[in-house]
């Protein structure tokens, strides 16, 4: 089973890496196939070009070789700070040019004869970890919590992903390294309550 495992944040001392390599870490653990892509890192381009609009385009190759491995994944977790309720460009980006119409979805008739998206993704499951420095009943309360419509709704949901899950961790900037502590084992459970026990070898 791979997992694919998204990444972006600039600072390689954040505490959304410790999320991303917690999650990684405890993947393997698991005896999964882990695949992560640090887009900072990496220099990821978000800009999606006037030619890649064509749902038969010819594409980059890192932006092919994306595109084979999300399509391929048994389960995705993505992992981002709350920027403006959104994620930060770069991931906006990767989703533009990525999760594409013959990739993700296509249109057409669904089994109940109506016309619209169908979802192309193969992964069982989706988790989002998002870190936030506004306290979360106050997320709730006055931005009705965007990014979880977003990532559940608009992305997975979109793409026929049907098991979803999502962890916010805040108020990051005055956590302690024990409330820290306790975020990362919770990521640790998250991850091995969505994707399973280890395979037997």
């Amino acid at each position: 089973m791979a997992i694919s495992i998204i990444l972006a944040h600039p600072n390689p001392g954040s505490f959304n890496h410790a999320i991303a390599q917690t999650a990684a870490r405890t993947l393997r653990e698991m005896g999964r196939d882990v695949i992560l892509h640090d887009l900072y890192a990496e220099r990821f381009d978000p800009s999606m070009t006037a030619t890649e609009l064509n749902k038969d385009a010819a594409l980059d190759p890192t932006i092919g070789q994306h595109c084979r491995q999300i399509a391929s994944a048994d389960g995705i977790v993505i992992v981002h700070p709350n920027w403006w309720a959104q994620p930060p460009a770069i991931l906006k980006g990767w989703l533009d040019r990525v999760l594409r119409q013959g990739v993700a979805y296509t249109f057409g008739t669904n089994d109940k004869g109506e016309f619209g998206p169908i979802g192309l993704l193969k992964a069982a499951a989706a988790v989002v970890f998002n870190t936030s420095n506004t306290p979360a009943d106050l997320e709730v309360k006055l931005y009705s919590d965007p990014l979880e419509n977003l990532w559940r709704t608009c992305v997975f949901g979109f793409c026929g992903i049907r098991r979803f899950s999502r962890r916010l961790y805040s108020v990051v900037i005055t956590s302690t390294p024990q409330q820290r502590a306790a975020w990362l084992a919770d990521v640790e459970r998250t991850v091995r309550d969505v994707f399973g026990a280890a395979p037997s070898r």
